[in-house]
């Protein structure tokens, strides 16, 4: 319980301005993308790393709970605070771009800064930042970092991780430690960082990220094949790839989307479609560009592909985007709650899953449509209920278990970007052995003994 004397000790460090007790901030910061509603007992916004050291130092000495948070944009309740405590909340100061490198291609960031703020910016100078969730126009990159989040250019240039060189963080008991360095090569020590990434702030409060920058590309053009069933698109995906194809994206939505996007939102697609493959590939050449649709179009001709197109020019372009992107607006003509999950299987396996998939909402007699990130082989299941009815919920539920257990079976995974936070942690016995599950918990306890930071989240 946070009484009046650990409110006033935390004010000794912030100021009176930065931590709030009123109802309007508790209930601003009570909740997330899952729209579950988790109280705090005080909001904390720190102005820099000195102050994040003090704040972790008394909270772990008085046992008190604290939850880092950047944007509060997660699927996963990883920044609710479930058990109370304090939600330590960076986006109002710790904002800033800190540098960028030009000569050794990197940006150093504070935990607030906005992806796409990022992206802007190196932009100007004509560098590049892949990582591109969905969620960039307001997600931070601590928060990114702090869930290894992906997006749609992830089929060529990877994921949050690829792109952390080092990190600046604080531990529970205020410690204040570097995990990994500027250079581009280093294996001097543990991994620290790698250990950091994806744990969801249930290690240590991530103060400052030097990431990995790339040229801009010069190029790019936006295709889309066309596919008269799921199963074909899901074999040109892993066969185009392996014939030498390298899209910076590959965009999957399967019959019941394309059905969606005709009824609800009008998107001009053949009656035939059963299945849509959409995506980009950039360079810096013209050639390098034909080349690589050139590879696309064969692949996908010969496993299925019924129309290939290419856009002429950006408007064209955003047009072919467009049903991506209003995908999930568009599947709640199939219920008015939906259980959205972000598994992932290897490649080869998409076609297998998405049949699986489809059999398990036969079986629970509930629609399933699914769109995501072929190109990395990570899928957004989306189990369509009636919110009102508490037994078709309840059955959900069930067939999102079912899904889990099916795809960890080919080698996949309970989440692709998404994170595990609080409504994944019950099923992290399906993924991990106890052998493993108990060295995630050793790993927990070395860092943060007394289990301040994010308590009640990843299962551990």
């Amino acid at each position: 319980m946070l009484d009046k004397k650990h409110i006033e000790e935390l004010k000794k460090i912030v100021g009176e301005e930065d931590i709030k007790t009123d109802k309007i901030h508790l209930r601003a910061y009570s909740y997330d993308a899952t729209k579950e509603h988790y109280y705090p007992e005080a909001v904390v916004f720190p102005k820099d790393e000195e102050e994040v050291s003090k704040i972790l130092k008394y909270c772990n000495d008085n046992k008190i709970a604290v939850i880092p948070r950047g944007a509060g944009s997660g699927f996963t309740g990883g920044a609710l605070p479930v058990n109370g405590g304090i939600i330590l909340a960076v986006e109002k100061y710790m904002n800033k771009i800190l540098e960028i490198d030009e000569k050794d291609m990197v940006a150093v960031v504070q935990p607030g800064v906005v992806n796409a703020h990022l992206q802007k910016a190196v932009e100007e100078k004509g560098l590049f930042y892949p990582p591109d969730p969905a969620s960039m126009d307001y997600s931070t990159i601590g928060g990114n970092v702090s869930e290894n989040a992906g997006g749609m250019r992830a089929a060529k240039y990877g994921i949050t991780k690829d792109y952390v060189m080092s990190l600046k963080a604080v531990l529970p008991n205020g410690d204040i430690i570097r995990a990994g360095k500027r250079t581009i090569k280093d294996v001097a020590g543990y991994n620290v960082a790698g250990i950091l990434i994806a744990s969801e702030g249930t290690l240590a409060v991530i103060t400052e990220i030097t990431l990995k920058l790339l040229p801009k590309p010069k190029m790019k053009k936006t295709y889309m094949g066309i596919f008269e069933n799921v199963e074909d698109a899901m074999n040109a995906v892993y066969k185009s790839l392996a014939s030498g194809a390298m899209p910076v994206a590959m965009e999957f939505m399967d019959s019941l989307v394309v059905k969606a996007l005709r009824e609800k939102l009008g998107v001009n697609l053949p009656d035939w479609a059963g299945a849509l493959l959409i995506g980009d590939v950039d360079g810096n050449v013209e050639e390098e560009i034909n080349y690589q649709l050139g590879i696309l179009e064969k692949s996908f001709k010969e496993n299925g592909c019924k129309e290939f197109k290419v856009a002429r020019d950006e408007n064209e372009a955003n047009e072919i985007w467009y049903a991506r992107r209003n995908a999930s607006q568009s599947i709640t003509i199939y219920g008015s709650k939906k259980i959205n999950e972000d598994i992932s299987v290897p490649r080869s396996k998409l076609p297998d899953a998405l049949r699986v998939i489809t059999q398990i909402g036969e079986k629970y007699g509930l629609v399933v449509p699914c769109f995501g990130h072929a190109g990395d082989g990570n899928i957004h299941v989306n189990v369509m209920v009636d919110g009102s009815n508490e037994e078709e919920v309840k059955k959900g539920y069930e067939a999102v278990e079912e899904i889990f257990k099916a795809v960890v079976d080919m080698g996949g995974t309970l989440s692709g970007e998404h994170g595990i936070g609080l409504s994944k942690a019950p099923f992290m016995k399906i993924a991990f052995s106890e052998a493993e599950l108990n060295l995630f918990k050793r790993i927990k306890e070395a860092f943060d003994p007394n289990g301040i930071l994010n308590p009640g989240k990843m299962g551990l």
